[in-house]
């Protein structure tokens, strides 16, 4: 996604979105939403988000488009539509004018980053600017609505059967029949025509205008019947082609539509209904049982269960509890526990809950989710690059080939007919219409898929990158193991009781806030009766060693094998000091406690690995991932101890940041395609310099959902294989709709030359482009264990 402070780009475009909804006096965040979806599905336009100068009653939409393919007209064009979509008829677009308080007396060029406000009085027509490249198209459909074009096609479709069936059947004569083509041909050709137009215009050969050439020579010859089954064929292939790619899109679009219109905010004279829009952060809405959560917040009275599948893809509901400090959760929001955390757009339970919102509707989890795969949509990868210039040579390349067929009666004795004929029919067969969508069509479908489970995919390159991994990198705290420290151990020495252990234990490290101290008075809570723990006091902390207190008039140490070092008296006997060696052996901290001299015995204490870890490393390996690595910054011991248990290859301890950054580029010189998979704010230079960044737990974390290429947006490795597995599968698809709609050119090319007529050519032709879109609309129902 493309940062905010970067829309000062020499190639955006600042659209300013209550110009184009002017019956909306402050544009709601939906409809910005809606407008920010349309224009970021448009060819050449490369990323859409939200101006940083827009406010709440000024909306602006900040537009990065490739100048080589639009102008800014054209951009300015397509945002007309993009206001027609959202508000019908009541859109309104102009072209751009200069900003004199900006830019003085310079005159305006394309992609010069200006300020556009539709007010200066010049209107565009409605078919200028459009656009058709890489698997999408859209229309002003006027009154007839989305649907237009298919009934358009419809219509060509009657009219050319109607034609054909009373030339054969009735003695009406060809008059009456060419009249019905006539009719096929307008009908077929209205948005073909408009479309080739504006790409003409733009510099552009496409499909479109092949299409129209193929058409306009099958009639110069008087093969009106030819030119309407080419016609009409081509324009239904077209608009079932986006109504299937649409499929795709909605299912993204759908993720915009969680959220509520409206939330129940608490007010001094009782519980106000206002637009989400509306709520700021401090603001307490009311949940009721069953219902959306309107914003991101925190509880902050009730309990209840909520289903956090729309954002982190989790599969069970996830209890909720109050937070115990209002105010110091308000103050710093990212500290509060997960536990007590929603999200917009979440479904609650049984339970009606107050929520203090701590974020504006559109910058919560949800709208930041949508944002980021609507950019995806339109982040080419190297597949789609590579077809983009692929095509921008070989449709010139056809169009040299026709006008080459057309000069075969100079060396073959034919009539001029059947050699315009051929070269049309030519012209259709080599139209790389199924080459345009056999990337794009697979790559929208796999981003929303992964999106539905919780893991977002930026982009065309990420995806296909991950599908050509051969190693990952793991990051071990919070991403391998769970991030906190377990009690493991309880050793108690010969002679003493695991309870008396326990609760001396217990009773000096609840004096002290140090991480491991919370850890073991978390996990003996439940071990060690409450009435079992003596009083302590007077606790006094040896940095680097341990702490000491004084506990029902015994001095109580508790710390490593170098505290008793320091402190003096009777040291550790030999046989404790085994067991201690052998826990630190397998990665455990280990603490020695000693009350009054005597030796009670030693606890461990671990980031224990997560339990789906080791499944998740074998699952990887089926997937064709050769080689797992864990980096960290722990010792080497515990590094080894971890690997160990989860089963990953190799395990790098003891490293600093720029240490991994260093590992990550070996790994790359070894493996040349990687992935490194971490929290996506401390390890982002790793992840940056892997093939594949990959951030856990994303859901809470504007940083990491901005820094990472793949973000898994809940705390659950088990997503990781599902990613792997969706993006090899997208890979697959990807080549086999290559391959297939090279083959189809292949095979028609010689097949017209050598007589097959416009019928059939356009039949395989629109058939096959149909095929593709298919085959990849078949990744919106992957399975991971497919």
């Amino acid at each position: 996604m493309t940062p905010l402070d970067e829309c000062r780009d020499p190639v955006a475009l600042r659209v300013d979105v209550s110009e184009l909804l002017p019956a909306q006096p402050v544009p709601c965040g939906s409809c910005v939403e809606q407008v920010v979806a349309f224009l970021g599905t448009r060819p050449a336009i490369g990323t859409v988000h939200r101006s940083p100068d827009g406010t709440a009653g000024s909306e602006r939409v900040c537009v990065h488009y490739d100048t080589a393919v639009l102008d800014a007209d054209e951009v300015l064009d397509t945002a007309r539509r993009a206001g027609v979509e959202v508000g019908g008829e009541h859109a309104l677009v102009h072209k751009p004018a200069p900003v004199a308080d900006d830019h003085d007396d310079h005159g305006h060029e394309p992609g010069d980053g200006h300020d556009h406000k539709a007010d200066d009085g010049h209107d565009h027509k409605s078919g200028d600017g459009h656009d058709h490249a890489g698997g999408g198209h859209s229309h002003d459909h006027g009154f007839l609505g989305e649907r237009a074009e298919l009934i358009f096609a419809v219509a060509s479709g009657t009219m050319y059967l109607t034609g054909l069936l009373l030339g054969i059947f009735t003695e009406l004569g060809e008059p009456v029949s060419f009249g019905f083509y006539l009719a096929a041909y307008f009908f077929g050709g209205f948005f073909t025509v408009r479309e080739a137009i504006a790409t003409v215009r733009a510099g552009r050969f496409e499909v479109d205008f092949l299409m129209l050439v193929a058409a306009v020579g099958a009639a110069s010859i008087g093969k009106w019947a030819e030119g309407a089954v080419l016609l009409f064929l081509f324009s239904l292939g077209h608009a079932l082609e986006e109504y299937a790619m649409g499929r795709a899109r909605k299912s993204i679009e759908a993720l915009a539509a969680l959220t509520p219109k409206t939330a129940l905010v608490r007010r001094p004279g009782g519980p106000a209904e206002v637009p989400v829009d509306q709520l700021a952060i401090g603001d307490v809405v009311v949940v009721r049982p069953h219902a959306r959560v309107p914003a991101d917040g925190f509880v902050l009275a009730g309990t209840s269960s909520i289903d956090q599948a729309p954002v982190t893809g989790e599969s069970l509901p996830v209890d909720k509890r109050p937070v115990d400090d209002a105010e110091a959760a308000l103050r710093a929001p990212k500290s509060v526990a997960a536990e007590s955390v929603v999200f917009a757009g979440t479904v609650n339970g049984s339970g009606s809950l107050d929520v203090t919102v701590t974020s504006r509707a559109q910058d919560n989890t949800l709208a930041r989710v949508v944002a980021l795969v609507r950019d995806a949509e339109t982040q080419q990868s190297p597949t789609q690059q590579f077809t983009a210039r692929f095509q921008r040579i070989f449709v010139p390349a056809v169009i040299a080939v026709v006008l080459l067929l057309l000069c075969a009666g100079l060396v073959i004795d034919e009539p001029f007919s059947d050699t315009v004929y051929r070269a049309m029919a030519v012209l259709v067969a080599a139209s790389p219409c199924a080459l345009a969508i056999a990337t794009p069509s697979a790559v929208l479908s796999a981003v929303a898929r992964a999106a539905r489970s919780g893991v977002l995919v930026k982009g065309g390159g990420p995806l296909e990158n991950l599908g050509k991994i051969t190693a990952i990198a793991f990051d071990k705290t919070g991403t391998l193991t769970q991030g906190r420290p377990r009690l493991t151990d309880i050793v108690a020495v010969d002679g003493v009781d695991e309870s008396e252990l326990g609760a001396t234990a217990l009773a000096v490290e609840r004096l002290s806030d140090h991480p491991l101290a919370q850890a073991i008075v978390r996990d003996l809570a439940d071990r060690v009766g409450a009435d079992a723990v003596p009083s302590a006091a007077d606790l006094r902390a040896v940095v680097g060693r341990g702490v000491e207190a004084d506990v029902d008039g015994d001095t109580v140490a508790i710390g490593n094998l170098a505290l008793f070092g320091d402190l003096g008296g009777p040291q550790p006997p030999e046989d404790l000091r085994a067991r201690v060696e052998e826990l630190e052996k397998n990665g455990r901290t280990t603490m020695v406690v000693r009350r009054a001299g005597r030796y009670l015995g030693v606890l461990g204490v671990m980031d224990t690995p997560r339990p789906e870890a080791a499944a998740v490393i074998k699952r990887l390996r089926e997937l064709g991932i050769r080689r797992t690595i864990m980096i960290s910054g722990d010792n080497q011991r515990v590094a080894d101890a971890v690997a160990a248990e989860v089963g990953v290859d190799d395990a790098w301890g003891e490293l600093l940041p720029e240490d991994k950054v260093t590992a990550i580029s070996r790994l790359r010189t070894q493996e040349v395609r990687t992935a490194m998979i971490g929290d996506g704010v401390n390890d982002a230079p790793a992840m940056a310099n892997a093939t594949v960044g990959i951030a856990m737990g994303a859901a809470g974390s504007a940083v990491a959902l901005e820094t990472a290429d793949i973000a898994l947006m809940s705390d659950d490795l088990d997503k990781l294989p599902l990613a792997t597995g969706l993006s090899r599968r997208t890979s697959r698809i990807i080549k086999q709709n290559l391959f297939f709609s090279l083959g189809v050119v292949a095979v028609l090319l010689p097949a017209t030359m050598l007589g097959l007529g416009i019928g059939p050519a356009v039949l395989a032709h629109e058939g096959s482009t149909l095929i593709v879109v298919a085959n990849a609309l078949r990744l919106l129902a992957y399975k991971e264990e497919d």
